[in-house]
Order: C-alpha cells, then sequence, then structure tokens
C-alpha cells in the first residue's frame, strides 16, 4: 500500500478508507511512538483533539479519543473549531499532541486526519512514518501494550478553547475594524462560530452566508471554492468586503466591494506591506510558492520586498519561513501563514487582518490589491506521459527556452509533474490571455511529442 500519510495527514472518505478502526488505530500507535520519543517523559501525557462539523467526525472523533485514552493520554476535546484553533490551543495548553479531524475544502463524505506536535507545529515526517508502520505491525496482530487502573486517559470537554481562540485573534489585531462592514462565508464549516465572534467583537458590522452547519452541507455551494454567493452578497448588502473561508478554514480568499476576487497573492502583498510598515515583516522578506503569479513577484520587487519561492505547498513555505526565521508565507490559495501568531495557515486570523488594513488606511480592498496587477495565468493539464523525464528531455527544454524567449520579461512558463497522478502541469503566463493560451497549448502539444 502507498503511504497513508499525505502532505495534510491522512485523508480519504470516511468510513471506507478512513474507517473508525483506522483512526483508533493511528490514535494509539501516535501515542506509543512519541513515548518512546520521549515526547511524555516525566509528566502525564495530554492531547487537544478538535473536528471540523462534518457527520463523519463525530465517530472518528471517538475513536480518536477512546484509542488515546486507552494508551494513557488525558484528552481535552475541543469540539468544533478551525484546524488553527487546535494547533494554537495544542501550543497554548502545553499538549503533547494536537488531532484535527477534517478534510479541509473536500466534500462532505471525505474526512482526514492531521497531527501535531507539541506547541502546535506539524509532526515531523519521521514521526508520521513511525506511527505509520506501528499501526501496521499492530493491525496484523501485534498486541498492544496497555495501561490499567488509574494509568488508562481521562477524558473531558474543553470549551473554553473557543474563548481563547477568539481572544488569541483580538490579541493579534494592530486596530479595530469599526465602520466596515463585511460579509462573512463560512462554507458551513468549522469557523461558523469562532470568525463571526472574532469580526463582530472587533469591531465589524457583520453579514454571515454559509454558517448553518448540519452535519451534512460542509463546502457544499459555500466558501473559498464558490465565490459566486459571497460575491453577490457583497454587493447586494453594500459590504465593504467579503471573506470566504474553507471547511477546516486554515485558508481565506476576499472579494472587494465591487464583487472582484481577491485572491491569496493579492492577499499576501496587502499584508506584507502592512506589516513592513509595522516593522513586523523580518528581513522584508515573503515566502511564496512557485505558483504565485509573476504579478505578485513584479510588486514585491517594485515594493522592495524580497520574495523566496518554494515547491507547492503550504508545509514547503512553513519549512522556509521556519528556517530562516521569515515572518510572512503563503500560497495563491489563500494559505496565509503569519509566524509570530500561527503555526499554520489561519483563515480567520488572515481576513482580520487584511479587513484591519482596510480599517486603518480607509482605502477600499480594491485599491489596496491593486499594489499587484495578476497577469493572465493559463494550466493545462497533460495526462498520460512520463513525467519522471520532464528534468531530462532535450526535446522539451528547447520548447520551453522557445517559450520563455517569446514571453520575455513579463511572461514565465512552469511545467510541474504531478504528485499524485500521471501527468504534466503547464502553467504559462503572458501580460495577453491569448498570448498565454498560445503558448500554454504548443508546451502541452510538445509535452504529449516528448514524454508520450
Amino acid at each position: 500500500m502507498g503511504r497513508l500519510f499525505g502532505t495534510d495527514g491522512v485523508r480519504g472518505v470516511a468510513n471506507a478508507d478512513l474507517t473508525a478502526e483506522m483512526a483508533l488505530g493511528l490514535s494509539v500507535a501516535a501515542a506509543h511512538v512519541l513515548a518512546e520519543a520521549g515526547t511524555f517523559e516525566g509528566h502525564r501525557p495530554t492531547a487537544v483533539v478538535g473536528r471540523d462539523p462534518r457527520a463523519s467526525g463525530e465517530f472518528l472523533e471517538a475513536a480518536m479519543v477512546a484509542g488515546l485514552a486507552s494508551a494513557g493520554v488525558d484528552v481535552l476535546c475541543v469540539g468544533v473549531l478551525p484546524t488553527p484553533a487546535v494547533a494554537y490551543l495544542t501550543g497554548v495548553l502545553g499538549a503533547d499532541l494536537g488531532v484535527m479531524l477534517s478534510a479541509s475544502h473536500n466534500a462532505m463524505p471525505d474526512n482526514g486526519i492531521k497531527f501535531f506536535a507539541r506547541g502546535g507545529h506539524k509532526l515531523a515526517d519521521e514521526l508520521e512514518d513511525r506511527i505509520e508502520a506501528v499501526y501496521e505491525s499492530h493491525r496484523h496482530g501485534e498486541p498492544w501494550e496497555r495501561p490499567t487502573g488509574a494509568g488508562v486517559g481521562r477524558v473531558r470537554s474543553y470549551d473554553e478553547g473557543f474563548e481563547q481562540y477568539v481572544g488569541h485573534l483580538l490579541g493579534v489585531l494592530p486596530n479595530r475594524l469599526d465602520g466596515l462592514k463585511i460579509v462573512l462565508d463560512e462554507a458551513h464549516g468549522a469557523a461558523s462560530g469562532v470568525s463571526p465572534a472574532a469580526f463582530s467583537r472587533a469591531g465589524a458590522e457583520v453579514v454571515t452566508i454559509g454558517a448553518e452547519p448540519d452535519g451534512l452541507n460542509i463546502n457544499a455551494g459555500y466558501g473559498s471554492t464558490h465565490l459566486d454567493k459571497i460575491r453577490a452578497a457583497v454587493v447586494e448588502h453594500g459590504a465593504d468586503l467579503g471573506i470566504a473561508h474553507d471547511g477546516d478554514a486554515d485558508r481565506c480568499l476576499a472579494v472587494d466591494h465591487t464583487g472582484a476576487e481577491v485572491d491569496g497573492d493579492q492577499i499576501l502583498a496587502v499584508i506584507a506591506l502592512a506589516m513592513r510598515e509595522r516593522s513586523a515583516l523580518r528581513s522584508d522578506t515573503v515566502v511564496a510558492t512557485v505558483m504565485s503569479n509573476l504579478g505578485f513577484k513584479l510588486a514585491m520587487e517594485r515594493e522592495g520586498i524580497h520574495l523566496v519561492q518554494t515547491a507547492v505547498g503550504d508545509r514547503y513555505v512553513l519549512e522556509e519561513m521556519k528556517e530562516h526565521d521569515f515572518a510572512l508565507g503563503g500560497e495563491q490559495s489563500g494559505h496565509v501563514i503569519i509566524l509570530d501568531h500561527a503555526t499554520t495557515g489561519d483563515g480567520t486570523l488572515t481576513g482580520l487582518l487584511l479587513a484591519a488594513r482596510v480599517a486603518q488606511t480607509g482605502r477600499t480592498l480594491r485599491d489596496l490589491a491593486g499594489v499587484m496587477e495578476r497577469l493572465p495565468q493559463v494550466l493545462i493539464n497533460v495526462p498520460d506521459v512520463d513525467k519522471s523525464r520532464v528534468k531530462t528531455s532535450a526535446d522539451l527544454a528547447a520548447a520551453v527556452s522557445e517559450a520563455e524567449h517569446e514571453l520575455g520579461e513579463t511572461g514565465r512558463v512552469l511545467l510541474r509533474p504531478s504528485g499524485t497522478e500521471p501527468l504534466v502541469r503547464v502553467m504559462v503566463e503572458a501580460a495577453d490571455i491569448e498570448q498565454a493560451r498560445s503558448v500554454a497549448g504548443r508546451l502541452a502539444d510538445a509535452v504529449k511529442s516528448a514524454l508520450g
């Protein structure tokens, strides 16, 4: 079988790929592996467990909690909260382990398990690999060593987590949001309670949509992957801006007062300038992936901000930030990491800081986002090719060189093998959409010819 842990934990269709038995087994394995690693040494271990509102999260949470307690870990159940809230509480409560049950922006039938280490940081790859290996060995019959009597874990609800997290968000804000009218689209997800509470207490007049989770409707037609409803709501209510989260609220996208989308690159640009103004942008540097729009790179250069680019995935952005002590990073998809205040992308925090910049400057979000011009971007997936030869094919290299010469300084080419499928992604940016389409089409043909 392939590796259980992907770039964002374990995911699959709940009760088919991701079963109660798997959740229980992984929780016990995680407890044993962390104990062997010395994480629990000298004290009674504690874990924080949270989830998004999916119906399957109810039985997966029960299995996860049962497994941890059976392995001697005390469990604090924080209920339905965003992924970044679980990470924050894991850190602030001094817990040895955090667990979030969510499949983020995926459809309701999916679910996932994400582990956090002490401090609220992503669990190291080697520990995930060890958990998976231990889980597999015990799944096939090796018995667990189990505590008895007072050694078993105790379980209790930790309802205080909601207020602690909202208080943390408000404490980060550089200024209040009085005078702003903001539409929030909660994707019927994990932030349906905390996000409206935070924005309202910060002084904004709040209109909510997609904030009635029933366990079945998460991400269904609402949220950051479905912006039509928030565009219409912002215009209908005459709001200053709109903020849309995904199911677990670790990211956000925005719309301005006209209903136009403001993507992750633009959000990152606005926040970068605001942080530099407050002397909070260490080394005047922002971290983003190679998929960021060329317009973002050109805007940062023009503003005197250094851009460091990584492979695609917020985990790579975070690794670069931690290694070099950078304060801000993110992705075009709306994952924005403010490392001084969060260990993962935090959509509510990002939205609050974006709104705070609008309130502080008195400028519209449309005006602020205009710091960068999004160049037209065309993406073509080329399936059924030998993606391993992308970097070694001489014919493909020649086609790329020709395309780059044609585009000059105002365009860009990126060929990226898929991490999960036998296909190559062709991305072309240009000042003109027709040129981008033309170049991308020729490159896609070149990929088929050279690698097919």
